[in-house]
């Protein structure tokens, strides 16, 4: 008995909700293993059917709602904090995660031009390409959103994702919706072709585990012996903050000292992170006004860096930039960037014109949109011989977009994650660290406000980490980085990957008509 129309779409929403849960923070992984297969083979059945393309585009697109808006409700709480901002939630809640469907659905439908049941394997194969690249395109239309991909339900299986250090995540994804829908082969015909790959396929990934065990085990880490120590610091400062008019910023400096505890590392070459946007009032210009406290409580080896912002004459106007600024115990600045990927509504506003007729501003600048940074430069602190590559909040997710060279010693992270309470949101956001420590082969330390602040290490360990719920300091004297073929060549290593695979469906496709 066939289904109902409205039945099959019910069903492919309740898989992608089923299947938001393997990302973090639950990481049930193999529930992919159902709905990604399921999906395919309702795909499978359209073919079969010979549904239109508009029935193909339709099923992607359901189940990435059910995806979506199961793992990005947490942007929604972004808007509760200004009441001029709450009119939006239902739009951030329904429309967002049904805009970002649409690149599931397009998924989809070119995926229905290559299907045939006759022809599971080569099927399979273009499915996961089809599926991968429209993933990548995701991540960099209209500023991009690479957030979610599937490959990241692996998080805590940290042998596996050793080869990100080499396919980068794109490319993990690549492999990662392969694995989850070769189980469809054996729902299909079993014939002895499909046995064959199955175990193939089968050697790849007990191969992948092996490279995953040897580059934690036997991989020699290069340490820098810069003998120096690095402090991160985790604090719960209200995002009230940003709304009142009375803030007390010397009482928050106060709070982010104790926590660093800088006694502790006097006569020490040190350097203290301090998560982003806890000084709101403060910018470059005027944080000279707080010289005595850092005087005070620091010396001369000592170094801060902070998120502030950056005010700048341009083009006839004032212009704001979210910054981070290296200062030293006597509050000069000594290096700074600017961050170059803002957040929509958050950071700027898309449309600038027309919304500020309503009254609408940025969520996190009083005055008016940020503007956005040019350079990708590392900052450099020559008293102390070091570089170090800069992110600011969601910068961290754009794999293959850190820097244009490896010159630096270790990546760092700052953010606010108070943005999304006590939410799913902050460990999605903060999982992306492990990921890029592994590409980049490099030490990754990250400081969050209402959110988790940890040290990584270049194989994605965690060294030492604050929890959501937590606030104090973590430390490290080891800078550890290793060479990686994704840090040399970036998202090219996906593109080979993706010739691999097209190597793969053509000798396949050949061998069927032989």
């Amino acid at each position: 008995m066939t289904r109902s129309k409205k039945l099959n779409f019910l069903i492919l929403f309740l898989l992608g909700g089923f299947s938001s849960f393997s990302l973090p923070p639950y990481n049930l992984y193999l529930i992919n293993f159902i709905s990604y297969t399921f999906l395919f083979l309702f795909l499978i059945e359209a073919k079969n059917s010979n549904k239109s393309k508009f029935y193909f585009f339709l099923y992607g697109w359901f189940f990435g709602f059910g995806f979506f808006i199961c793992s990005l409700y947490w942007i929604s709480i972004s808007l509760t904090f200004d009441d001029n901002f709450k009119f939006l939630i239902p739009i951030s809640t329904i429309f967002i995660p049904a805009f970002i469907s649409i690149f599931f659905g397009i998924s989809t439908l070119i995926t229905k031009f290559f299907l045939s049941q006759k022809k599971i394997i080569t099927s399979i194969l273009i499915f996961s390409l089809v599926f991968s690249i429209t993933e990548y395109v995701r991540g960099i239309v209209l500023t991009g959103f690479p957030w979610n991909l599937v490959a990241y339900s692996f998080s805590n299986q940290i042998e596996f994702i050793q080869i990100n250090s080499i396919t980068g995540i794109y490319g993990f994804n690549l492999l990662s919706i392969t694995l989850f829908t070769v189980p469809a082969l054996l729902m299909t015909r079993r014939s002895k072709k499909n046995i064959y790959f199955l175990i193939f396929f089968g050697s790849l990934v007990l191969s992948n585990l092996i490279y995953g065990h040897i580059s934690l085990n036997n991989l020699k880490l290069k340490k820098n012996d810069n003998k120096l120590n690095i402090v991160a610091v985790s604090t719960k400062v209200s995002l009230e903050r940003f709304y009142s008019s009375n803030v007390d910023e010397y009482s928050i400096i106060q709070n982010l000292i104790n926590l660093s505890d800088p006694k502790r590392y006097f006569g020490k070459k040190t350097i203290f992170i301090w998560p982003e946007g806890v000084l709101p009032s403060t910018n470059m210009n005027n944080i000279n006004s707080y010289k005595e406290i850092f005087s005070k409580n620091f010396d001369n080896n000592h170094f801060i860096l902070l998120g502030l912002n950056r005010i700048e004459f341009l083009n006839d106007k004032m212009s704001y930039f979210n910054s981070i600024a290296v200062i030293d115990n006597k509050s000069n600045v000594i290096d700074y960037y600017d961050k170059r990927k803002l957040v929509p509504f958050g950071e700027f506003m898309p449309l600038n014109k027309i919304f500020s007729l309503v009254g609408l501003k940025s969520l996190t600048n009083n005055y008016q949109s940020y503007t956005k940074g040019k350079d990708k430069k590392a900052l450099k602190i020559e008293e102390i011989d070091l570089e170090l590559l800069a992110t600011i909040c969601y910068e961290i997710i754009y794999s293959g977009q850190l820097s244009n060279h490896s010159d630096y010693d270790f990546i760092i992270n700052i953010s606010e994650d108070g943005w999304f309470g006590n939410s799913i949101g902050p460990h999605q956001h903060y999982v992306h660290s492990k990921f890029r420590s592994i590409e980049y082969g490099k030490t990754l330390i990250r400081s969050a406000n209402n959110g988790i602040s940890a040290i990584i290490n270049p194989n994605g360990k965690i060294n030492s980490i604050l929890d959501l719920e937590e606030s104090g300091s973590i430390s490290t004297s080891d800078i550890e980085h290793k060479d990686t073929l994704f840090a040399k060549f970036g998202n090219k290593t996906y593109f080979g990957l993706i010739f691999i695979y097209i190597f793969f469906i053509l000798s396949i496709r050949r061998m069927d008509h032989e």
